[in-house]
């Protein structure tokens, strides 16, 4: 029986494991499309709004499953459309395989309707391996390449396959010179520094009287061995955005988050720390990091090209976070001193109290603080979480407390406005048992958000667990640059740019047949948030929130008082509503008028 390149190409990628693809069709991808429907459900394709979608969701399917996320689009503007979800898988490191369209090898120069040059165009996101098929046989190692290479070097790849080529009847290559002849699978290596440079890292860290350890993505696999050097060196441990999920919050050695919206302790513990321990983090931020030549520093990536560009480190361990760590820990001396763990741990407990202080303070109308404060303790144990980018990643940075079975992940390095629903989405694919949350700003939902909620409603019927909350800050301003326009420019919040259009996401839900809840006052809050956890179907949580209650943290705000106090001397005197008593004297103080 005739089997056409399209036909190969998809049980080709179901040999190496992949079970759905996300993406939307187009005449570029026709031939896929009939052979993915004549392969009986063999790959499952789930259909998004708009291609940028399905790019992010294959990134995030990535994330939380460890697979390889693979995102398909049409030529022309639907290969354009999967860029920014591509960037988003680059720069965090994660394997995806992009399969797009072309036009037909005949028109291909002839400025052809929907020609874009689609090697140019995706040599950069996709530059370790983008390739376009120009014959039948060429499809078997162009498919086992990208996947392969996807996954050794956690990147990005893309195969080209212009339409013709699709219909093309398939066939092995022959045995003959200039032509390749691949398999498929890929066994992961095992990823170790040498010895002798585990001992020189040992030697720092058991130097060390003021250990402090820093975590993100990377460490996601090795969480007892992190525990473990911790206890032993009393030391506290501190998370980048990525590696929320790394620890349980719960551990009283944890600090939580760092950077704009981290906390206290954690900043605090870079500030006053002789050593520093960075494992699986590429953290961008040095002003939230120990100063040039305060600490000591061991860096483990097992990427050597991210080694030692946040820190000056003393010792680089390339390898594998939990390998290197295990073989580490024989190294290490327990520090019997333990006055600066127990500093940690009261600094820790203090801020929990802060935040709880912070939460229940009033606003108009309604504090977003106590919604995530709420809903954090409500939460099931093995909930899958993603956050969008924006002031909604400030109050679960803050506020949600992870425990021990719970994923999270975030478009970290990209920081890409819109990804929160599509990472949601793509958890409830992969494991349709499990609550998935995704927390969302009316910014985001107003950019791709309400779309994707038709896709929610296309396939919630299919899920194990039919719960899938999608909590939407509604507060008619894109939040977090208002506060970074007062806060980083000085200059008052631009009404222009900033005000968003009245919308009513809760209702606007209903009207699609899922579930809408609105709250707009502290008293709702509680009984709104067991309703959505309760409900038979997927809930909008529409929460009425507060914009003038400041998404970074005080000690970080206090060090942009100046720019505040000019952006409110402007004109902007809503941005001090909300601002604690300490926080608003410095702004005073730095006030032209003192006023």
């Amino acid at each position: 029986m005739e089997q056409k390149v399209s036909d190969f190409l998809v049980a080709r990628l179901a040999e190496w494991g992949v079970k759905r693809v996300f993406g939307y069709p187009g005449d570029g991808i026709n031939g896929i499309m009939g052979a993915m429907n004549r392969a009986n459900g063999k790959l499952d394709f789930i259909q998004v709004r708009h291609e940028e979608v399905a790019s992010l969701m294959a990134c995030a399917h990535a994330k939380f499953t460890g697979e390889v996320g693979v995102c398909m689009a049409t030529s022309g503007p639907g290969a354009i459309h999967l860029l920014n979800g591509l960037y988003d898988a680059k720069l965090d490191h994660q394997p995806v395989v992009a399969v797009v369209g072309q036009k037909a090898r005949t028109s291909l120069g002839g400025h052809a309707q929907q020609e874009v040059d689609l090697m140019a165009l995706y040599k950069d996101v996709a530059g370790e391996y983008v390739q376009m098929a120009t014959d039948a046989s060429q499809i078997r190692h162009l498919i086992d390449r990208a996947m392969r290479i996807a996954i050794s070097q956690r990147t990005v790849t893309c195969v080209i396959i212009p339409n013709d080529v699709q219909e093309l009847e398939y066939q092995d290559p022959p045995h003959k010179h200039g032509t390749i002849h691949s398999g498929v699978g890929y066994a992961v290596p095992r990823i170790i520094p040498q010895e002798k440079d585990l001992h020189a890292a040992a030697e720092v860290l058991n130097a060390g009287k003021k250990v402090a350890i820093l975590i993100g993505w990377g460490a996601t696999t090795a969480a007892e061995e992190v525990k473990q050097v911790a206890e032993l060196l009393g030391a506290g441990v501190a998370k980048a955005f990525l590696g929320k999920a790394a620890l349980p919050d719960i551990l009283p050695f944890v600090t939580g988050a760092i950077g704009f919206f981290g906390t206290d302790a954690s900043h605090l513990m870079m500030q006053e720390c002789d050593t520093l321990l960075m494992v699986g983090s590429s953290f961008p931020y040095a002003e939230f990091l120990p100063k040039e030549g305060q600490a000591r520093g061991v860096q483990i990536d097992i990427d050597g090209r991210m080694q030692s560009i946040r820190y000056p480190m003393e010792e680089n361990l390339t390898g594998d976070s939990a390998e290197t760590l295990r073989l580490l820990i024989p190294m290490l001396n327990r520090k019997e001193n333990r006055n600066w763990r127990e500093k940690i741990e009261s600094n820790i407990r203090d801020w929990w109290q802060y935040l709880e202080e912070q939460a229940n303070k009033k606003a108009k109308p309604l504090n977003p603080r106590l919604v995530f404060e709420k809903l954090s303790p409500r939460l099931p144990g093995n909930t899958i979480l993603a956050s969008d980018s924006g002031s909604t990643s400030s109050w679960t940075a803050q506020h949600i407390r992870m425990r021990d079975g719970m994923q999270f992940s975030v478009s970290g390095a990209l920081a890409t406005m819109g990804c929160a629903i599509p990472y949601a989405l793509a958890a409830k694919f992969a494991y349709p048992d499990r609550l998935a949350v995704a927390f969302v700003g009316d910014g985001a939902m107003q950019m791709s958000g309400n779309d994707e909620l038709i896709t929610i409603k296309k396939y919630w019927q299919q899920w194990a667990d039919p719960r899938m909350i999608i909590l939407v800050l509604n507060n008619s301003d894109l939040n977090f640059v208002s506060w970074e326009q007062r806060l980083m420019g000085g200059e008052p919040r631009f009404e222009t740019s900033q005000d968003l259009p009245q919308f009513n996401y809760a209702q606007y839900a209903e009207s699609l047949g899922l579930a809408g809840i609105r709250i707009d006052s502290p008293e709702q809050v509680e009984e709104a948030l067991d309703k959505a956890l309760k409900a038979d179907r997927p809930v909008l949580l529409e929460a009425v929130t507060d914009p003038e209650v400041l998404p970074f943290t005080t000690s970080v705000a206090a060090k942009f008082s100046d720019n505040l106090a000019q952006a409110i001397q402007k004109g902007d005197r809503s941005a001090a509503r909300n601002l604690d008593a300490g926080l608003l004297d410095k702004v005073k103080q730095a006030s032209p008028d003192k006023g």
